[in-house]
């Protein structure tokens, strides 16, 4: 079994969370090492959202202009009932002065994780390892082993620290021997994506569009040259039968009518959605961040940006510890994400997957005359997307002692 013992800091799992937290802590002089269990860089359908206060964290070492470059800039977002077409318009503008980033970008996580890979690896002080199954943790006073296979070779690699971004399956948490309190919602997320220009056929559309059909919902978020559209499949479907090609295409039709012409479907998934976070981020010399400590629903595109806000946290918080001071910045780490995973996305992550699936029309007008309401007032509108953009939530963690 070979050896490695070297001074750096280790990090399970090679996707936006862990790369960004490698990349961060590399820049500042220390030395990383990260292992991805795929055979590449994964490619996943599920995040394409950038809200304003990750785009400002990103601003440092320009990764944010990455993001806006390989995706579309969304300055305002809706709620429509399909069939009259009235809709709730949230202008992003009234933001101006309290971020840089005064609107939403739609990015498909894949194209940051894939710049970060060739970024990361370009550094001298950092390495990144694919197709290597971790399969076990042991940590003491001075630092934590991480048992790998890879090829076929167990090796054993040792840093000082270690950072679990191994999602929500994640072993590293379940090797601390955490659990993962929570649910698991009942109904399966879907994404299908067309290359379809619906903002030159469907009137007034946002990049950004929650809609509600007679009966049901979807979504639809403007990518470069393309269309996301989330998709609840019709009780008693099955989740094969709801992503089969007739399906999707029967969906689509109902967006946009074209009699005779068929939608390109350009990608398709699904997957199942939590909301579920762990008792603690950071056991001894081992932490967690993002999925691997918590999951929320993906409606308001909250998770991947937690997950960003978790990474820059824990990572300008072991610099510290690294270069001398206490490691109860760990507790505080902890104590700061923790509570906004569970009080601020939890909560908001959850109301909005609720509101997009209702289909009681004097709920829904209810919460249509609300939000007509809101956006109808600056001050109303600022103050809820100050919310929903995080800006609050990460004032609020940096409030917290």
């Amino acid at each position: 079994m070979q050896k490695i013992d070297n001074d750096k800091v280790i990090i399970v799992g090679g996707g936006p969370i862990g790369l960004i937290s490698g990349f961060w802590l590399a820049k500042q002089g220390i030395s990383v090492s990260i292992y991805e269990k795929g055979i590449k860089i994964p490619k996943d359908l599920r995040a394409s959202t950038w809200h304003p206060a990750t785009l400002d964290m990103l601003d440092e070492h320009s990764i944010s202009d990455i993001i806006i470059s390989k995706g579309s800039i969304t300055p305002s977002w809706q709620y429509r009932y399909q069939d009259t077409g009235e809709k709730a318009v949230f202008d992003l503008n009234v933001l101006e002065g309290e971020t840089n980033h005064p609107y939403r970008v739609q990015c498909e996580q894949f194209h940051v994780v894939k710049y970060l890979s060739k970024e990361f690896q370009s550094l001298d002080n950092a390495n990144l390892f694919l197709n290597c199954d971790v399969f076990d943790i042991h940590q003491d006073e001075e630092g934590v082993d991480v048992y790998i296979l890879s090829d076929g070779e167990e090796i054993i690699d040792r840093g000082r620290y270690l950072i679990g971004c191994d999602g929500g399956h994640s072993l590293i948490r379940k090797k601390l021997g955490l659990g993962f309190q929570g649910k698991t919602y009942p109904v399966l997320t879907m994404v299908a994506i067309t290359d379809f220009p619906f903002e030159n056929f469907y009137d007034g559309l946002s990049g950004v569009n929650y809609i509600w059909t007679e009966k049901s919902n979807f979504s639809l978020l403007k990518v470069p040259d393309r269309w996301r559209s989330g998709i609840t499949p019709i009780k008693g479907q099955s989740p094969e039968d709801a992503l089969s090609d007739d399906s999707l295409e029967s969906h689509f039709q109902k967006i946009y009518s074209r009699p005779g012409e068929k939608y390109n479907i350009l990608a398709r998934g699904m997957y199942q959605t939590h909301q579920r976070v762990t008792e603690t981020f950071n056991i001894g010399r081992v932490l967690l961040a993002g999925d691997a400590a918590h999951l929320n629903s993906p409606n308001g595109g909250l998770g991947m940006n937690c997950g960003v806000h978790d990474a820059i946290n824990l990572s300008e918080k072991l610099f510290k510890v690294w270069h001398g001071q206490d490691n109860s910045l760990f507790d505080l780490y902890t104590k700061q994400r923790k509570t906004i995973a569970t009080e601020y996305v939890h909560s908001l992550s959850d109301a909005n997957h609720k509101r997009m699936r209702q289909t009681d029309p004097k709920v829904r007008r209810k919460i249509m005359d609300d939000f007509l309401r809101i956006t109808s007032s600056r001050k109303l509108m600022k103050s809820y997307l100050m919310n929903s953009s995080m800006i609050e939530s990460v004032r609020y963690a940096e409030s917290i002692e």
